[in-house]
């Protein structure tokens, strides 16, 4: 289960965040996850899926089709190294 926080960042910041957030192709909430969650060295939840949210999202999108291996791809982002 997830809980709520809200973070104030300077405008700056939160721009240069955003873009980065943008260029990894993910939300910024997940931008701000990975990084508390690297900077605590906290594992991921194998539960956590939220990698596959938006993956096909490119306006022709193909996920229909390829739905499983996407899916596959995500979960395996997810497995330990």
């Amino acid at each position: 289960m997830t809980q709520r926080t809200q973070v104030t960042l300077d405008p700056e910041l939160h721009r240069h965040a955003r873009r980065k957030a943008a260029e990894l192709g993910i939300s910024l909430a997940e931008y701000v996850r990975r990084l508390v969650r690297e900077d605590l060295d906290v594992p991921r939840s194998r539960g956590d899926t939220s990698q596959i949210i938006g993956l096909g999202d490119s306006g022709g999108s193909d996920i229909g089709v390829r739905k499983d291996t996407y899916v596959a791809n995500a979960l395996a982002m997810l497995r330990p190294r």
